[in-house]
């Protein structure tokens, strides 16, 4: 909560170059490029960082192989880049991985039309990942076994990419890069609307914790605040050339259904892609593709069930998949960039994530519509470029902004964890040694572990049983992690609420030692005002978001 509090007080005294309205993806990576590069940024968001779209993706970094259909490949060449850049840029995190799809019949085309999709799609991404292969019914059933291949004409076998953590995570790390890089950044900041004055735009915002309000000036506004872009336009009086249309996708997730470590890809009922993607221990299946009006949203017993059907008819289980098997469900909207003149109703299920950014530069205005993860570097460049468009100058315009610290670096956190036999402390549940897992969410911090560890052992024991969280890293998330609720932390610095049973997370006897360190004072505050929000399994709803 310090680190809250200090940012707060830094926000009305300073004259920012820019304010960056929502810290979702687009808003996170704006703020860490301009910051890195040596602008003075604020960003501000009226929930949690990654509180909103970017909490609720498939975890998956890939180049849009289902564009391909709709012969989008431009797009596709660029998005297969950006899962290319960011594999090597964050070995540790996004990492490629096997898809295995299966075409049963009555599918639209016979599976080597598709296949011969994915050598094309293969070129376009360089030849950077494992090769295709085409695979018979028997092939498929060897691979995984638990598909039901009874109706199936044949399958493919290809690679794309996914986070090892969890979205909401990977978004935050760019937070914490922007405030090293000396931005001021807050969550739970609502902006009430900006205007002009002079030069400057001078945005009232209000502390969603206690009320109290304030003013924000800066030369350039970013508004980068998701699905509600529009909404915040109107607060301002911006008039753009983009608006976002709505789609709702909700995942469920339930016990883990396969040992291997690959995404089973299927064609849904409505024709769209449908996946089983491994999280861990658990298991997640989607998604949904609706049309919705708003960017509020929640599951239903329709959602539900379109998911659970879908599942039980292409695995052959045990027992079918039922809500008693769920553990967790999450449930967001897609923000979709279209223009007015080109209605946002033609071919819904087709309209790419690709990002526009409208710019007025008489305002000196940016405006993020769409957007996904795998383009959030290219993001972060453009909105440097147009900044300085702007008049605002960056003082280090090479400086590379992003992706994980140096090879040394890691080998001198790798060399201290073998000095301690760090690894012989990992949790016998545990997905992957320690070692690797401290330095994938924390970088060089992690070093601040193995300290805290050296002097007290404790700080290496789990804290919440049937989570992978140390008693130490829960020292370093205080100190630099700005968790203001417990949901922040279970739910977005974290994946636990995904993964463990909330009577589980309830009764851990860990859980309150755990708030103790997060929260001091108001430990038990935070404790009660979680546990009375906190979703049922089929009913997580969308957060407050940016």
């Amino acid at each position: 909560m310090q680190l809250r509090q200090t940012n707060l007080r830094k926000l009305p005294e300073a004259e920012f170059d820019v304010l960056v309205i929502g810290a979702g993806i687009n808003g996170a990576s704006a703020a860490a490029a301009l910051s890195g590069k040596g602008a003075r940024v604020a960003l501000i968001d009226r929930g949690d960082f990654a509180g909103s779209t970017s909490m609720h993706s498939s975890n998956l970094v890939w180049g849009g192989i289902k564009y391909m259909e709709s012969g989008d490949f431009a797009l596709v060449r660029k998005l297969c880049k950006s899962r290319n850049h960011l594999i090597r840029s964050y070995p540790s995190t996004v990492q490629e991985i096997r898809f295995l799809t299966t075409i049963n019949k009555g599918f639209r085309h016979h599976p080597l039309y598709p296949w011969v999709g994915t050598w094309l799609y293969w070129l376009m991404g360089s030849g950077f990942t494992r090769r295709p292969h085409f695979l018979r019914a028997s092939d498929i059933k060897a691979r995984e076994p638990i598909i039901d291949t009874g109706d199936a004409l044949g399958g493919f076998e290809y690679s794309d990419a996914y986070l090892h953590d969890n979205d909401a995570r990977f978004v935050f790390n760019f937070v914490r890069g922007a405030l090293d890089f000396g931005a001021v950044a807050a969550n739970y900041v609502e902006s009430l609307g900006s205007r002009r004055e002079g030069e400057l735009w001078v945005t009232r915002v209000r502390d969603v914790i206690d009320g109290d309000t304030f003013e924000v000036r800066s030369k350039v506004l970013i508004n980068a605040a998701g699905p509600w872009v529009d909404q915040h336009n109107d607060l301002s009086g911006q008039q753009t050339e983009h608006r976002h249309v709505f789609s709702k996708g909700i995942h469920l997730i339930v016990p883990r259904l396969t040992e291997h470590r690959r995404v089973l890809a299927f064609f849904a009922d409505d024709g769209r892609l449908f996946f089983v993607i491994p999280m861990g221990a658990r298991t997640c299946i989607g998604t949904t593709d609706t049309r919705v009006d708003s960017p509020e949203v929640e599951v239903t017993d329709d959602d539900i069930q379109f998911v659970l059907d879908n599942i039980n008819k292409r695995l052959a289980l045990d027992a079918p998949l039922g809500t008693a098997d769920i553990i967790a469900t999450r449930c967001g909207v897609r923000p979709l960039a279209v223009k007015p003149s080109s209605g946002g109703e033609r071919d819904f299920l087709n309209l790419s994530r690709k990002h526009a950014i409208d710019i007025d530069r008489e305002a000196r205005h940016l405006s993020i519509f769409g957007g996904k993860l795998t383009d959030c570097l290219n993001v972060g460049e453009e909105v440097v470029e147009a900044v300085e468009r702007l008049g605002v100058a960056m003082p280090h315009p090479d400086y590379r902004w992003y992706g994980e610290p140096a090879a040394s670096l890691r080998e001198t956190f790798m060399h201290q964890a073998r000095l301690m036999d760090l690894d012989t402390m990992t949790a016998a549940h545990a997905s992957e040694p320690l070692s690797l897992r401290l330095w994938r969410r924390y970088g060089t911090q992690a070093l601040e572990v193995l300290e805290d560890i050296r002097q007290d052992p404790r700080q290496g024991e789990v804290l919440i049983a049937g989570t992978e969280y140390l008693r130490g890293e829960l020292k370093l998330t205080r100190r630099r992690e700005m968790v203001t609720r417990l949901e922040d932390f279970l739910r977005r610095r974290s994946k636990i609420s995904l993964v463990v049973p909330q009577d589980t997370i309830r009764t851990s006897p860990g859980l309150r030692e755990a708030c103790d360190i997060l929260f001091g004072d108001q430990a038990q505050m935070r404790m009660d005002e979680y546990f009375a929000d906190a979703p049922s399994p089929v009913d997580e709803r969308l957060g407050e978001g940016t």
